[in-house]
C-alpha cells in the first residue's frame, strides 16, 4: 500500500504537468494527499518542515542562475545577436544543410548561455523560413531543434552554464568542468547519432514527395539573404554577436579556478567585517564554486551586450527583462516545487521500498542513471527528475561510487546526462513550448523528438561503458 501512495502521488503530477496544470500548485497537492494517506497528522508539519524548507533552499541556491540566464538571453535576442548567429551559420554551413545549421545555431546558443526556451523562440523563424527554402517537411524541424537545445549542449558539454549541469555540483561538490573528456566524447557521438538520424529521415520523407507542407497562420520572417548567403547590413557583425557567447564560456571556466584560489575552502562573515552581524557566518566555498562560476560569468555577458549593443536594446531593454523576470521566476518555481514534492516523497515509507529496488541494481553509475533519468521523465523535467532524485538518493550515489573508486566527477556527468534522457517524453515543458511556437502537434512530430530522447539517453550509457573500458574521466 505504501508503494502505490507514491506511485500514484507520482503518477498525479506526472498526469497535471501533461494536462497542463501548474506544478507549482500540484506538486504540493500530490506530495500532501500522499501524506495524508500515510499519516494524516503529519500533513501541516510536513509541508512547512519539508516540503518548504526543500523548496525555499532551492530558489536559494539556483534562482540567481535562472534569472542571470534568462536576463542574458533575452538582450542576446533583443540585440539582434541570435539572428546574426543564424545569418552567419546559413553563410558558413550552407541552406541545403539545414539540419546542421539548425543543430550549430541552438547549440552554439545553448552552452553560450541561453536558456532553451529563449532558443525555441529566437532559431524558430529562421529555422522555418530555411526548411520552406529547402522543400525539408516542417514537421522535421523540432527534432532538430530538440537535438541542438535539449541534449548535449544543456547537461553533457563540460562547463554548460544550464542549470542540469550546476545542480550536481552542490551535492557532489564537483564543478562545471566535472569529467570534461567523458563529456565531450558523450557529446560527439550524440551529435554524429543525433545528426544521421536525422538526416535519414528527411531523406526517407522527402523520397516519398512529401514537401514543406502548409503553413500556420503566424507572421512569416523571412530570412533576408538565405538565398544567397548574405546577411542585412542592419545586423550586427557575427564575431560581436558570438562575442557575449564566448565570455560567457571563458569566464565560466576562469572563474571556477579562481574562485577556490580567492576563498579557500569556507569564509566566515563576521563582525569585524560586517558590524551590523549578530553572530558570526560560515560559508563553506566548494559546493558554492560552480554556481558563483556560472552567475559571474552572466553577469559579465550581460554586461558585455549592454556595453556594444545598448542603442539596440534600449527601446526595449525595461518590457525585455520584464519578461526575462516573469520567465526565470516561473522557471525557478517550477523546478523549485519538484524540488519540495521530491523531498516529501522521500521521506514516505512506500519510497523506502522503490529506493531499495534501484539500489538493487549492482553498478553505481547505471543505478544512478537509470534513477535520474526515470525520475525526470515521470515528472516530464531534467532539473525537476534530477532535484527529486538528489534530494532522495545523492548519499547513497555518493557512497556507492566511494566504495566502488569512482570518482564523484564522473557521477556528475552521468546524473546531468541522465537528467536530460528520458525527461523528454511529451509531458515536458520544453516540448509542449516547442511544438506550439512551430505551430505542430505531437501526431505530427513527436516522432523525431523521441527519436533524440532515445538517442540521448542510450548516449549515457555508452559514456559509461566508455569510463568502464578506459578509465577517461
Amino acid at each position: 500500500m505504501a508503494f502505490l501512495i507514491v506511485l500514484a502521488a507520482l503518477g498525479f503530477l506526472m498526469f497535471a504537468a501533461y494536462r497542463g496544470y501548474s506544478v507549482i500548485l500540484f506538486a504540493p497537492i500530490a506530495a500532501l494527499a500522499a501524506v495524508l494517506l500515510t499519516e494524516p497528522a503529519a500533513v501541516a508539519p510536513v509541508f512547512s518542515g519539508i516540503f518548504m524548507e526543500k523548496m525555499v533552499g532551492f530558489v536559494k541556491l539556483y534562482f540567481p542562475v535562472f534569472l542571470l540566464g534568462a536576463v542574458f538571453g533575452k538582450l542576446v535576442e533583443l540585440a539582434g545577436f541570435s539572428e546574426s548567429i543564424v545569418h552567419a551559420a546559413i553563410r558558413y554551413i550552407g541552406r541545403t544543410r539545414a539540419n546542421a545549421v539548425i543543430v550549430a545555431v541552438c547549440a552554439l546558443l545553448t552552452y553560450g548561455g541561453v536558456s532553451l526556451f529563449v532558443v525555441v523562440f529566437a532559431v524558430y523563424p529562421f529555422a522555418a523560413e530555411l526548411y520552406r527554402q529547402s522543400g525539408i517537411p516542417k514537421r522535421l524541424m523540432p527534432g532538430a531543434i530538440a537535438l541542438g537545445a535539449f541534449s548535449f549542449t544543456m547537461d553533457t558539454l563540460p562547463g554548460t552554464p544550464q542549470i542540469q549541469n550546476i545542480i550536481p555540483t552542490t551535492f557532489f561538490q564537483t564543478t562545471g568542468w566535472a569529467a570534461p573528456w567523458l563529456g565531450v566524447i558523450g557529446s560527439i557521438a550524440t551529435v554524429v547519432v543525433g545528426l544521421g538520424y536525422l538526416e535519414w529521415r528527411r531523406r526517407s520523407v522527402m523520397a516519398s514527395g512529401e514537401g514543406y507542407g502548409v503553413d500556420d497562420d503566424k507572421p512569416r520572417a523571412v530570412v533576408a539573404g538565405a538565398a544567397t548567403g548574405g546577411a542585412p547590413a542592419a545586423l550586427p557583425h557575427p564575431l560581436l554577436s558570438l562575442a557575449p557567447l564566448v565570455l560567457v564560456g571563458v569566464a565560466n571556466f576562469l572563474l571556477t579556478a579562481a574562485i577556490a584560489k580567492w576563498y579557500g575552502t569556507s569564509y566566515t562573515l563576521n563582525s569585524e567585517l560586517l558590524p551590523g552581524l549578530r553572530a558570526p557566518v560560515d560559508m563553506p566555498i566548494k559546493p558554492l564554486i560552480g554556481i558563483w562560476a556560472v552567475e559571474g560569468a552572466l553577469l559579465l555577458g550581460i554586461l558585455l551586450v549592454c556595453a556594444t549593443a545598448f542603442g539596440r536594446i534600449r527601446a526595449s531593454f525595461a518590457e525585455g527583462t520584464k519578461a526575462a523576470v516573469g520567465g526565470a521566476l516561473l522557471a525557478a518555481m517550477n523546478t523549485a516545487s519538484e524540488y519540495g514534492f521530491g523531498g516529501v516523497i522521500a521521506a514516505l515509507p512506500g519510497f523506502i521500498a522503490v529506493s531499495e529496488s534501484l539500489r538493487r541494481i549492482p553498478d553505481p553509475l547505471v543505478n544512478a542513471a537509470i534513477s535520474v533519468t526515470t525520475l525526470s521523465g515521470i515528472t516530464g523535467s531534467a532539473s525537476g527528475g534530477m532535484s527529486i532524485a538528489l534530494a532522495a538518493m545523492s548519499d547513497s550515489f555518493i557512497a556507492a561510487c566511494q566504495a566502488a573508486g569512482i570518482p564523484l566527477e564522473v557521477l556528475h556527468r552521468v546524473v546531468s546526462m541522465a537528467s536530460g534522457g528520458m525527461d523528454t517524453l511529451p509531458h515536458n515543458g520544453a516540448v509542449i513550448t516547442l511544438l506550439a511556437v512551430t505551430g505542430l502537434t505531437h501526431r505530427q512530430s513527436y516522432r523525431d523528438i523521441f527519436g533524440i530522447t532515445i538517442i540521448k539517453t542510450l548516449a549515457v550509457f555508452f559514456v559509461i561503458a566508455v569510463y568502464y573500458l578506459t578509465g577517461i574521466v
